[in-house]
């Protein structure tokens, strides 16, 4: 795995790299979360068939919802696998190789979020009971309204 964290964050850093993976520092994280997806792209030189973007501030997302987007993504030749709790798309989501290009491209205006809005025909929905796919936690606000959620520390 490819973790991405931005500068100065050496307690994530650390513990990503305890777990094996390959830690990209981002230098431009103010310009928005695609960046990051982007610094792990070009940073990759094996061919991929495709990456889980899990942003950080989806921290309650059970392993087997992962798990279930994998299963499907190998069964399928869908573009995306979005997860799906009470019949909203949550995350994270398998953005296919064949996105790539588009999710590179400088002039992509709205993130991934346009990448996934333009290629929903080719999506497969995969329906989980994992509320985490919705816990968007952005402010301390955010987390105490989420208190009663399992949270995973590093």
């Amino acid at each position: 795995p490819v973790v991405t964290v931005v500068p100065d964050d050496e307690a994530i850093a650390d513990a990503a790299r305890a777990t094996g993976a390959r830690v990209l520092t981002n230098p431009h994280p103010g310009e928005g979360p695609i960046t990051s997806m982007r610094l792990a792209l070009t940073a990759l030189e094996e061919s991929l068939e495709g990456l889980i973007y899990h942003a950080v501030d989806y921290p309650c997302v059970r392993p087997e919802t992962v798990s279930a987007l994998l299963e499907m993504a190998r069964a399928s030749d869908a573009a995306l696998v979005i997860p799906t709790y009470d019949g909203v798309r949550g995350h994270p989501s398998f953005f296919r190789e064949r996105l790539f290009s588009e999710l590179l491209n400088p002039a992509l205006e709205g993130g991934a979020r346009t990448v996934v809005h333009r290629h929903l025909e080719d999506a497969r929905l995969v329906a989980v009971d994992d509320p985490g796919v919705r816990m968007d936690i952005d402010t301390p606000a955010d987390y105490r309204a989420m208190s009663g959620a399992q949270v995973r520390t590093p």
